[in-house]
């Protein structure tokens, strides 16, 4: 990879409304959560005119509007404006429907995609960022040129060219239809329902943050969560770790039997969201061209064992941002380390082979450590001396199984259940 060099003081070339080939010295792929991180934390650092963010117009293309939940500072700079709701307070219910409340070591945060791309947006529109509307079509990055050259097209289907010192794409990975041999995936999909009551029903204080009494399919988890914003409005939702989603049908009905088990009184359904995270131990590589990198779920930011991203994604960009200030080659770093990638590989495949029922697995986690190593484990944040202490209380014989079906050549380990 070239030398970064010194982020140049002139600003980015400033092109007509009619032209179709812009010039960038960093040029982001994607105005999701780890873009926009990406292109904030630039703009916060004085590097605002050097951004073009790149955003498809087809909404077929784009996400949903979501929810991102991670434990974080709520006055982070990163979060300036976008957040929605906190909680101090977290309850985890287990299948037989054992309640625990747990003081959070640090805040469990909600943002909606949508409040945060329209705070960030105004940060980058004050910092001189360009967004560009452009549906990327290709990406040509040569150890011959000096600069990556993205094409796409405009909202009109016109043809545009960003040529830029460094691409940072964020798209969505594009993962092979089949896992390759040896290795896991599963999908961590959820439908949640915004819900308004017509009677004080929750607690704004405490989030249900998993509640595991929802049936649990062999090789799957399923869990539902209550996170209220009000005393009478939440976001209720049902998520499940397996190889497919639901249909709609098959949420509404696992959502409306959710809130029966969890005692709501009746409620309106006022919005709804949806969404898909692949959680798996295939490699995803950071670096895919001598001036391209990856940042965001496609560079590793998903946490294999749980699907959370958000605070990772974070992590990455602002480190990214700080190397190309800095006039280092921006190499998101490794979002969690070795180690930890190791425990979800072996979780995973534990999960996907029936060895380990994950909702027993994880709400004995919750109930036999300190909420604070729990949510430091989540989160990637974990010693190795509290990793240890996490292992020894995992279920043995299943996970040494799992060991030992790892040591052996790929193509002969066993193959999930159905």
């Amino acid at each position: 990879m070239p030398d970064a060099g010194a982020v140049p003081t002139r600003p980015a070339v400033r092109a007509e409304p009619d032209t179709t080939d812009l010039t960038a010295d960093v040029a982001v792929v994607g105005a999701g959560a780890a873009g926009l991180a990406l292109a904030d934390a630039l703009a916060r650092r004085g590097a605002g005119e050097r951004v073009a963010l790149l955003e498809t117009p087809r909404a077929d293309l784009r996400s949903p509007e979501r929810t991102w939940c991670s434990w974080q500072d709520p006055a982070s700079p990163a979060l300036a404006g976008s957040v929605g709701a906190v909680w101090p307070h977290a309850d985890v219910v287990g299948p037989g429907g054992a309640r625990q409340r747990l003081d959070l070591p640090v805040p469990y945060v909600l943002v909606r995609s949508g409040d945060h791309a329209r705070a960030v947006g105004a940060r980058l529109a004050a910092a001189g960022a360009r967004r560009l509307a452009v549906t990327v079509t290709g990406l040509r990055d040569s150890p011959d040129e000096p600069r990556a050259v993205v094409r796409g097209h405009d909202a009109e289907g016109r043809p545009v060219r960003v040529r830029a010192r460094w691409v940072v794409d964020t798209r969505p990975p594009r993962l092979p239809p089949e896992v390759p041999p040896g290795r896991t995936r599963l999908l961590q999909h959820f439908r949640g329902w915004f819900v308004r009551t017509r009677e004080d029903a929750f607690d704004p204080a405490a989030a249900v943050l998993m509640d595991f009494r929802p049936p649990q399919p062999p090789g799957e988890v399923a869990f539902g969560y209550v996170l209220p914003t009000s005393p009478r409005e939440a976001l209720v939702e049902y998520t499940g770790f397996s190889a497919a989603p639901l249909d709609g049908a098959g949420y509404d009905a696992a959502l409306r039997a959710y809130a029966a088990t969890a005692g709501l009184p009746p409620f309106d359904v006022v919005a709804v969201e949806q969404g898909v995270v692949p959680m798996t131990d295939e490699p995803l590589p950071r670096v895919v061209g001598p001036r391209t990198v990856r940042l965001g779920t496609a560079g590793g930011a998903t946490r294999p064992s749980t699907g959370y991203t958000f605070a990772a994604a974070l992590r990455q960009a602002e480190a990214v941002a700080g190397a190309l200030v800095a006039g280092r080659p921006p190499v998101p770093p490794r979002a969690y380390r070795r180690r930890h990638l190791a425990m979800d590989s072996l979780l995973l495949r534990a999960l996907v082979t029936g060895r380990v029922e994950g909702a027993a697995f994880l709400a004995d986690l919750f109930a036999r450590h300190p909420a604070e190593r729990v949510v430091r484990f989540l989160d990637g944040a974990t010693s190795p001396w509290e990793d240890l202490a996490l292992m020894r209380t995992a279920p043995r014989g299943p996970m040494l199984a799992t060991v030992a079906e790892r040591a052996l050549p790929r193509g002969l380990r066993r193959q999930p259940r159905g």
